[in-house]
Order: C-alpha cells, then sequence, then structure tokens
C-alpha cells in the first residue's frame, strides 16, 4: 500500500500546523487531491524560502495528488501584510507582469507539468483584476468577520503600527483565490509556509460558509535556526533563485557552511535524500559532519539549477579549499600596484563597502595569497607584483583576482 504523503511530509518536519487533521490525513490516503501554494511576485526572483512549500508540492505530486501553483499577479497590487511593521511599497502593473513571468520558470524546476498528476501555473489577476468590487461584497461580504479577521496573527504587527484599508483587503481576496481554485478545479487544501496561517485558515473557513463544502488548510514549517531565527540571509540580502542574484557558488558555500545542528533539518526540507541516509550523515557531531554540509549544499544547488551548476560549484569549492585553485570562482578587475585593498576588496563584491573592508582588515580577516594585510591604507604592491593572486576573506570566501 502506498504511504500516506501525510506521513511523509511529517516524518520529513514539513508539517507545521493544520485543522481536521485526521480528515485530512484520511483523504490524502483514499484518493488524489487537488491542492494549490500560492506566491506574491513581490520581486523578479523567488528566494530560498519559498523552496520549502515547493518541496512539499513536489512530495505530495509524487505521491499522486494534483498541485497547482498560484502566481498572485492580483493580491500583489495590495500587499500582504503579514509580519510586516510597515506598508509594502506597491507596484505597477507592468513591474508585477514582468516578475511573474520570470518566476513561472523557477515554479517549474519542482513540480512536473506532464502526466497523469501535471501541475498548472494560474495567475489570480486573472480573476482579481476583473473582479466588481459592489457584487463581491454583496456575495461574500456577509461570510467575512471582520472580528475575527482582526485576531488575526498576519494583522498583530500592524495594527500596532496602523492597518489601511487597502492592507486589510488582503485577506479576504487570498480567501476568493482558494473559493476560486475550489469551484474551477475542485482544490480541497491549500499549503504555504507557516507565516501564511492565518490567510490560509481564512480562505479554508470561506469555503465552508460559502459553498458549505469541506477544505483544508496546512502550514509548513520556515527555513530558521534552532533559536528561530530565519535562514537564507547573507550580507548582501536573500539567497534568490535567480542565478544572476545569487550565483549557485555562493548558495553552495552558503549550505556548505550552515551551523552543525541546522545541518540535518536542511537535508529534510531541501533535498530528496532518503531519511535514513540522513540520519547515517548527521550521525556524528565530529569533523564527518563536514561531509553532511557538502552533500547539503550539493543537493540544493543541483535542485535550483540543475547538475551542472552544482558540479561547477562543487569543483569550485573543492579547489579553494581543498587543493589547487584552477577552478576557483575568478573575477577581473582594473587595478595596478598603487591600488588600495579596501578598493579592491569593493570592486570585486567581497565587501559592500569600504568601512566593511577597513573592519574586516582591522580583525585580522584579510590576505592576499599567505599573506595577511595589516593596515587599512595598504596597496596591492606591498603583496604581489603578478597579475593574478588569491584574495582570502576570513576562512570561507576565498576569490581568485586578475588584475
Amino acid at each position: 500500500m502506498k504511504q500516506n504523503v501525510f506521513d511523509i511530509l511529517e516524518a520529513r518536519g514539513f508539517i507545521k500546523q493544520t485543522v481536521y487533521k485526521d480528515d485530512l490525513y484520511a483523504m490524502l490516503g483514499e484518493r488524489p487531491v487537488t491542492f494549490y501554494c500560492g506566491f506574491d511576485p513581490t520581486a523578479d526572483s523567488l528566494h530560498i524560502g519559498h523552496v520549502i512549500p515547493l518541496m512539499a508540492a513536489s512530495l505530495m505530486q509524487k505521491s499522486g495528488h494534483n498541485p497547482i501553483l498560484l502566481v498572485g499577479g492580483g493580491t500583489a497590487m495590495i500587499g500582504d501584510p503579514s509580519n510586516r511593521n510597515d506598508m509594502r511599497k506597491m507596484m505597477t502593473k507592468e513591474t508585477i507582469a514582468d516578475n511573474v513571468s520570470k518566476i513561472k520558470p523557477q515554479l517549474e524546476r519542482f513540480v512536473s507539468f506532464e502526466g497523469e498528476h501535471a501541475a498548472r501555473i494560474v495567475n489570480n489577476a486573472d480573476w482579481l483584476c476583473n473582479l466588481n468590487y459592489i457584487d463581491f461584497l454583496r456575495d461574500y461580504g456577509a461570510y467575512l468577520s471582520v472580528n475575527k479577521m482582526l485576531t488575526a496573527d498576519c494583522f498583530k504587527t500592524r495594527l500596532e503600527k496602523g492597518l489601511s484599508f487597502l492592507e486589510f483587503n488582503y485577506m479576504p481576496m487570498q480567501a476568493y483565490d482558494f473559493l476560486r481554485l475550489f469551484t474551477d478545479y475542485n482544490c480541497e487544501l491549500e499549503i504555504g509556509g507557516n507565516d501564511q496561517w492565518s490567510n490560509i485558515l481564512a480562505g479554508a473557513d470561506f469555503i465552508r460558509r460559502v459553498a458549505h463544502k469541506d477544505a483544508y488548510a496546512l502550514t509548513c514549517s520556515l527555513l530558521e535556526t534552532k533559536d528561530g531565527k530565519k535562514m537564507g540571509k547573507t550580507q548582501k540580502g536573500a539567497l534568490w533563485l535567480d542565478p544572476e542574484k545569487t550565483a549557485p557558488y555562493e548558495m553552495f558555500q552558503f549550505f556548505r557552511n550552515v551551523d552543525d545542528e541546522e545541518v540535518e533539518n536542511c537535508l529534510k526540507l531541501l533535498t530528496f535524500v532518503e531519511l535514513d541516509e540522513i540520519a547515517a550523515l548527521c550521525a556524528h557531531r565530529d569533523e564527518r559532519m563536514n561531509a553532511a554540509k557538502k552533500r547539503l549544499a550539493y543537493e540544493v544547488v543541483k535542485l535550483i539549477h540543475g547538475e551542472h551548476a552544482a558540479n561547477d560549484a562543487l569543483n569550485k569549492a573543492q579547489a579553494a579549499f581543498e587543493g589547487a585553485n584552477t577552478e576557483m570562482p575568478a573575477v577581473d578587475i582594473t587595478a595596478d600596484g598603487n591600488t588600495p585593498i579596501v578598493d579592491i576588496m569593493t570592486a570585486v563584491k567581497v565587501c559592500s563597502s569600504k568601512s566593511e573592508a577597513r573592519r574586516l582588515i582591522e580583525g585580522g580577516g584579510v590576505r592576499i595569497d599567505d599573506k595577511k594585510v595589516e593596515r587599512v591604507d595598504a596597496r596591492l604592491c606591498e603583496f604581489t607584483s603578478g597579475s593574478e593572486f588569491v584574495l582570502n576573506k576570513g576562512k570561507k570566501t576565498k576569490l581568485k583576482v586578475r588584475v
């Protein structure tokens, strides 16, 4: 008998919250279920946090269920107030449309659009942008409780600062999305990150009130450290899925250097490595954990960017930290012997500013080849007369620089 996908998701640590758990469990074990997961195009790329619900969608599809990936071209015009201290910047329709076009290919890496349980992509702009507001209020306003909405976690922070009526409409719009997908595609389940719990729950409740039918909500764990902080942030910002915004090698290095206690959770949530293999990889909390980190980094880059990019990132990492530097990441710059090291560091983008470069030098974290840079006013000629050298920033960043 085929394993219930609920058990698979639970064993890998995906499931954070759900409602009517027993009914949902039975339904997922009895027949194919159409479900959806939504992504607002607030940027021109998804980031690593989006990968967790996409992985859940992939596992559900592999278990015989039918995914719908919703791109929020309509809801992005309002802006989700969840966990926000301020109102989101409004984007033009043209910007949103451009973001949608760039996000769609990233979604397609995670689910199959062929076969018996083929996924589909929909855009809620198709129905929200032409929605008559008066008709919406007359048809559905009585089913939406303002008192209940105001108790939702997604509004708490914004209520303290001042919640706009524009933002207040986000939850009804997302609830209407679920109703439309329920009506048009018999979609019975919405999944998403746990920060979306209030919105997802509102949609399931909306269907039960309007259609008098069962609908379900399930949220996934967020990518967090053990102390509850969000993972996936670098000095440059989010870990983007777009290779132009976050290079595959940079993503590889991020996961190659996560804390030991995060490795097992990341392997479960961000890769398809089997659980028994994950347990074996993470069995020893010593130097052997490096093999698990390397496997994690390789699998994440392979999933997002493909096998070629993963192999390339692995080769560069091994060259930089385990042997010859022929495959080390390299960059060409315009400089000469009199160029200050701080200028070189900002030019090759290992630092975002000269002040950051100076702090690193003062802290003893910068070397040119094997020579430590000890003065903030040091110049390149003090370390090499060649046209190529290795810039070391701390223990984790090595870069071949060609002048």
